[in-house]
């Protein structure tokens, strides 16, 4: 089926003409089809540029290998991209998908995020998809007719509906979306977004010295693929034996992903995204046999390396500095640039907190500590 997209989707694919649509009616000056659009939107926003000095596991300053909130947001849409096109799906969604889950991420990753949502728990709280919807759909301020990025249902939709063992969206942003199911391009998300992090996340471990290759060689889905790439280069160095099985994992987990989630589409007889939304589950998943090897990996990661004790510290020092400055900010307010301190009188001044410290960088966040404490 050809859509406005120019090329091949199956029936089940969003397509941009089909789209529920944007909050404010625009003309536009150009014939580029509506995801492509959103997508193009999503990486000329400041919040995306934003993402290269935010923290996906080693804080910025850690060393300029290290993945960024950027590079990994790029590394999930690539997968995305390619997941898509093998299913027919529609590939701009995907991928601007992919780009924006984590516009809404604090600095200092994780532990960025549970703080703040610790200083807010009587404030409503922060959850990082929550606040990626409120930057698309508020914060960002690019054009003169409305606040926001004007984005069309389904990104902003998928936004809200990102769900990984990190992600899990309870809220009612998310009720205002509906109880069903996002679109395939939104579920895939969740998926690429595993895949890349989990195989990322050992390269840099590698790089850092905190994941010894001895202890890797215990983990069933590593040795598998580090044998593959041995018997079909035998005289490896170390080195290379770990970029191309980190690459021969990351197709490992595309192929179980497109495999399984081709073969219960084609079970479930899905032909539309109306059969997509009366589901009561996803319909782009791992297979029953890949998922305990991928849990044993998890395990691992997070044992090894999300725990080790070096990140440990620098998290301390996360902690520390947002502590800092939010109680910083609640007691002298006048700090905050004025668009904060406009949201402050109508939202409430934890809230306008909260959106500052979130639109923060690792580094503009350790430099302002400094100078303020």
């Amino acid at each position: 089926m050809i859509s406005s997209e120019n090329y091949p989707l199956a029936s089940y694919a969003a397509r941009s003409d089909a789209s529920c649509g944007r909050r404010y009616p625009e003309v536009f000056r150009d014939s580029r089809p509506a995801f492509e659009r959103d997508r193009d939107r999503i990486v000329h926003c400041a919040a995306f540029r934003r993402l290269e000095y935010k923290t996906q596991v080693f804080v910025n300053h850690e060393g300029d290998y290290y993945r960024t909130r950027l590079t990994h947001s790029i590394e999930v849409a690539q997968i995305a991209r390619g997941i898509a096109r093998r299913l027919q799906l529609n590939q701009e969604l995907a991928e601007g998908l992919a780009l924006a889950h984590d516009l809404g991420h604090t600095p200092f990753g994780h532990a960025g995020e549970a703080t703040l949502n610790r200083l807010m728990s009587d404030h409503g709280g922060f959850e990082h998809n929550r606040q990626s919807l409120r930057v698309v759909e508020f914060l960002e301020e690019r054009y003169p007719e409305f606040r926001g990025l004007n984005l069309t249902f389904e990104f902003r939709e998928g936004i809200i509906k990102h769900n990984t063992i990190y992600d899990r969206p309870g809220f009612a942003e998310a009720e205002l979306y509906g109880a069903c199911p996002p679109t395939l391009e939104g579920q895939l998300i969740n998926l690429a977004d595993e895949i890349a992090y989990h195989n990322h996340d050992l390269d840099d471990g590698i790089e850092s010295g905190l994941l010894p290759l001895d202890d890797l060689e215990r983990v069933r889905l590593w040795a598998l693929t580090a044998a593959e790439v041995r018997r079909r280069w035998p005289n490896i160095d170390q080195r290379r034996l770990v970029l191309r099985t980190i690459s021969a994992l990351i197709s490992r987990f595309m192929d179980d992903a497109v495999l399984t989630s081709g073969r219960l589409l084609n079970a479930e007889r899905i032909d539309s995204i109306d059969d997509v939304r009366a589901q009561e589950r996803s319909l782009i998943v791992f297979s029953e046999q890949f998922e305990p090897l991928r849990d044993e990996l998890r395990a691992f990661l997070r044992c090894n390396l999300y725990e080790h004790p070096k990140l440990l510290q620098s998290r301390d020092e996360a902690v520390r500095s947002i502590n800092l400055l939010f109680e910083t900010f609640l007691n002298r307010p006048q700090l905050m640039p004025p668009k904060y301190r406009e949201i402050a009188d109508k939202e409430g001044l934890p809230r306008a907190i909260c959106d500052y410290i979130a639109g923060m960088t690792d580094r503009f966040a350790l430099e302002e500590a400094r100078r303020l404490g």
